[in-house]
């Protein structure tokens, strides 16, 4: 399948999607009752605050450092947020500070890994003394006895629950009758059949117990997040919410793209081992780059609409047979990443905000460049597969385009349509029409 050919067709879908009425939706709320509670107080980039620590004896500084590491590349080490004075009762300050810019730590809390790894800690100084903390048993060991809402969502952030900067389902705190603080977090993830964004609310107590009081499915998965090919193993992706609309959208996009290095890193090794020509092998290696790439784009639009994409959870899969590869790739290449690549130029039609259109029209040029891949590595396998495999194949490919399009009939967010050009649900069968009876029939 050439490129130019895909090009071609999307044109003529968008253009036949031009015909459906606009027709938008809300979405619905957990079950917490969030009476008393106040949003996390946050950083700039989105982790919880710092400013407000009740940590005895009191520190000269802290530091709330974020690590990143790519493949077998060094790791890079950046300072989130600070408060205090570095250094200011050290007797050789000089020496401190370069002890301080080069503290580093292995290990680090609320982190994940696929291929791109993320983990925090903190840096601390007092006196002389430079002394990292990366677990949540030492961040239990700093705080001492909890005092304030901040020691609270540290904590709880530690422990592993992603907390909201402003939506307060997916992010609050109120202090406890029974001392301590009662904090709402989230984990778990909504994209696809099966996922659930479950809302948590546990007890910090004050001294520093996390436990957990109650949980809540806050949200199902549907499709509207699946853009580009996902990989076997993912565990979810990041859920979406009324209140933060487009964060949460370009934080679930984000976190998809992230794991899409992995899909296409992985493709390259499955394709090697089963003796595909080069030159299919250095296209999933350049599409894993373009990915690397989307990462950085849609986690900038994220962060600008206050949400914070966390890295994506990838089960250790062993690579698979040829008709494993074959079959992953004709749902999730031929099928959701070809669409997700018509998505993306329909985003960068409609979307009214000028960022969003800026940031699609390169991932558009991508999307497709990785959809023609796929309908080329269909190809070129399906020769070498029996007749059996091959009717699977067409199978798979059916129910997915049957799942796909009850996935796209979800109602949206009004945002998501005028500000990022997300097509309607109609508009969105109207696309699915026209791959169907060129692509799919």
């Amino acid at each position: 399948m050439h490129t130019n050919r895909l090009r071609h067709l999307f044109s003529r879908a968008l253009r036949a999607s031009l015909a459906t009425p606009l027709v938008l939706a809300g979405c619905g709320t957990g079950n917490t009752n969030l009476r008393g509670y106040t949003n996390i107080e946050c950083t700039p980039t989105g982790e919880p605050a710092i400013n407000d620590l009740s940590i005895q004896p009191a520190m000269d500084s802290v530091e709330l450092r974020f690590i990143s590491s790519y493949g077998e590349e060094p790791a890079t080490y950046q300072t989130r947020a600070s408060t205090g004075e570095a250094c200011a009762t050290a007797t050789d300050p000089s020496t401190c500070q370069t002890t301080l810019a080069e503290a580093r730590s292995v290990d680090g809390f609320t982190g994940a890994c696929i291929q791109v790894c993320w983990k925090y800690f903190l840096a601390t100084t007092r006196g002389d003394e430079v002394k990292t903390w990366s677990s949540l048993q030492s961040i239990q060991e700093l705080i001492g006895t909890v005092d304030t809402a901040q020691d609270a969502a540290l904590l709880a952030f530690a422990a592993g629950y992603r907390l909201s900067c402003d939506t307060l389902d997916q992010g609050a705190v109120k202090r406890s009758l029974e001392g301590g603080f009662n904090v709402v977090g989230t984990k778990g993830y909504a994209c696809g059949e099966g996922s659930d964004l479950i809302q948590h609310v546990v007890h910090v107590s004050a001294n520093g117990e996390v436990r957990e009081l109650e949980k809540h499915v806050l949200e199902k998965g549907t499709g509207q997040c699946a853009v580009g090919r996902r990989p076997v193993g993912l565990e979810g992706t990041v859920a979406g919410g009324c209140e933060d609309a487009l964060g949460q959208y370009f934080a679930q996009t984000a976190h998809l793209e992230a794991a899409s290095i992995h899909a296409f890193l992985r493709l390259r090794e499955e394709l090697a081992l089963h003796g595909a020509e080069t030159g299919l092998q250095d296209a999933a290696l350049a599409s894993a780059v373009d990915e690397v790439m989307h990462t950085e784009m849609t986690g900038r639009l994220a962060r600008r609409f206050g949400a914070t994409p966390p890295p994506p959870v990838v089960a250790a899969v062993p690579l698979r047979p040829l008709d494993a590869v074959a079959l992953d790739n004709a749902v999730e290449g031929c099928v959701r990443e070809t669409y997700g690549a018509l998505v993306a130029h329909h985003q960068a039609l409609h979307a009214r905000d000028a960022e969003v259109r800026e940031a699609m029209v390169r991932i558009a040029e991508d999307e497709t460049r990785h959809a023609g891949l796929s309908w080329d590595i269909d190809r070129w396998v399906r020769s070498r597969l029996s007749a059996p495999e091959q009717e699977a194949l067409r199978e798979a490919q059916k129910r997915a385009v049957a799942l796909l399009r009850a996935e796209v009939a979800a109602p949206l967010d009004a945002t998501l349509v005028t500000e990022a050009g997300l097509p309607t649900p109609e508009a969105a069968l109207a696309l699915l029409d026209t791959l169907e009876q060129e692509l799919w029939a």
